[in-house]
């Protein structure tokens, strides 16, 4: 395949990807953000591997653009490490929230690809049973079946599957563009 044929190829996808994207799901997260934010609550934002700078590049956004305050674990190494050291790698998150206090006035926002299963992302599938025993709103963007993401979100934003080698591109590029989206619709 030439260069530029996959370059069609590829934007031919995300083409594909934006017009299934269910815009309600879009919309309810946007409300969650927005109401959390009115009433003085806290943005939590959690993902590993790609999605882990995905979720400190939004911090970033969400802070400063929409003025709203919001935290990730994953910008903190040593205590990342240090949690993931003296309790293991699946309570890195759910213990971080503990001591970040959790409520229910607070948001949960989770980027992944797969949504955790029993096989994959344990660490956020802890995070957000956590969040629901504390009555917190979840919100989720993630791609292939959703995952537990799916089961426990609030507002599970399913990035479809439209080409099986390119799932992780599309899903973590698609993260991007949504918390962009919902930033400059609350600030």
């Amino acid at each position: 395949m030439q260069i530029e044929e996959y370059i069609s190829k590829y934007f031919d996808e995300s083409k594909q990807i934006i017009d299934k994207i269910n815009r309600s799901k879009i919309a309810s997260a946007i409300s969650i953000l927005q109401k959390t934010k009115d009433d003085g609550g806290r943005l939590f934002i959690l993902g590993i591997g790609g999605s882990a700078g995905n979720a400190s590049h939004a911090v970033n956004d969400f802070r400063k653009i929409a003025k709203m305050e919001t935290y990730t674990p994953v910008d903190n190494v040593s205590e990342l490490t240090a949690w993931a050291n003296d309790n293991g790698f699946d309570y890195i998150f759910v213990n971080w929230l503990k001591i970040s206090k959790l409520s229910k006035r607070d948001t949960v926002m989770v980027f992944s690809v797969g949504g955790g299963t029993d096989k994959a992302s344990k660490n956020l599938i802890l995070a957000m049973e956590h969040a629901k025993e504390v009555a917190s709103s979840i919100i989720s963007i993630v791609s292939r079946d959703g995952g537990v993401a799916l089961k426990l979100s609030d507002a599970c934003i399913l990035i479809p599957v439209i080409e099986e080698d390119r799932i992780t591109p599309h899903a973590e590029g698609f993260q991007a563009l949504l918390w962009h989206l919902m930033v400059n619709a609350i600030h």
